[in-house]
């Protein structure tokens, strides 16, 4: 199937991040996500719903939700149900067969809230809650954390999942409504994580330090990357400077090619297409390694 993006001529391209939230026409403030996956049960405790905020400042080759990537609007085309009728003219919204989907919407808080209460029943009978995904969704800090206090309010148990890669202020305003925190530590060369991801890792150790001196539950994530953070040296290093905080469980999530049927949807390379899916067998030692440490281990989040 041949898959290729579309232009996108709608105004929604051209609206600017203020203030870590999207800006209609009108000015009314908006959060911009690209999908609401119900039903999760690795993202948190109990049943939970996951909210997923467009734009991330990393380029992490394994992404699993490239669509994540830009803060803007995309238009892709799947070329496969085109009917090469030119009645669409690139809009979605004209186009009779589906071939043309746009990737991530503005919504309001109201708006939002109303799609997200209808799953509630299941987070009272779980335990479950609310997880904020992305992308980074601390990109959008004020949305995320208007949202995140809306629903503390209701007594909903709240959490995101971020590296951390953002300015400390947007950071611990959202974290202030924040139940758990699922925090990603991937490449801790500081180097390469800058040369590879393009992630400040410095800042992001620095923003976990600050988020152990506040009232939330931390819940450190690994992602075993076969070239990239899949390595003992890589674990250690992450092990040695949790060690002071005493946390008692780590996830570890092994690579998967889940997302690599999206890249050419987005007109993007897939780079990690050759790369083999660690197995038991190599993913054993980063096991043990973090249990030889003390930590409750969970694979695959």
């Amino acid at each position: 199937m041949t898959l290729s993006v579309a232009p996108h001529t709608s105004s929604d391209l051209r609206i600017p991040m203020v203030n870590g939230a999207c800006e209609t026409a009108e000015k009314s403030p908006t959060g911009r996500i690209f999908n609401i996956q119900r039903f999760s049960l690795n993202d948190g405790q109990g049943i939970r719903t996951m909210v997923f905020f467009k734009g991330c400042p990393h380029r992490c080759p394994w992404c699993a939700n490239p669509e994540s990537m830009s803060p803007r609007i995309q238009t892709i085309k799947r070329q496969a149900k085109c009917l090469n009728c030119r009645t669409c003219l690139q809009d979605p919204q004209e186009c009779p067969s589906g071939a043309l989907e746009y990737v991530g919407e503005d919504i309001t808080l109201p708006a939002l809230m109303s799609r997200l209460l209808k799953d509630e029943v299941f987070f009272r009978s779980s335990g479950g809650g609310i997880t904020l995904s992305g992308g980074e969704v601390l990109m959008q800090p004020v949305f995320a954390r208007e949202l995140l206090k809306e629903l503390q309010g209701l007594g909903i148990h709240t959490a995101i999942e971020t590296a951390g890669d953002v300015p400390r202020d947007h950071l611990l305003s959202v974290v202030e409504h924040c139940d758990q925190v699922l925090f990603d530590f991937k490449i801790m060369e500081a180097t390469l994580a800058r040369t590879l991801l393009n992630m400040n890792q410095p800042r992001v150790l620095e923003n976990f330090q600050a988020l152990t001196q506040r009232d939330v539950e931390l819940l450190p994530r690994v992602p075993l990357i076969p070239g990239y953070t899949l390595t003992q040296e890589n674990l250690r290093q992450i092990l040695d400077f949790l060690k002071p905080f005493n946390l008692n469980e780590i996830h570890l999530l092994p690579f998967h090619k889940y997302g690599e049927a999206k890249y050419p949807l987005l007109g993007k390379t897939y780079s990690m297409h050759k790369t083999l899916v660690p197995d038991a067998v190599a993913l054993a030692p980063l096991r043990a390694m973090a249990e030889s440490d003390g930590y409750t281990v969970t694979m695959g989040g």
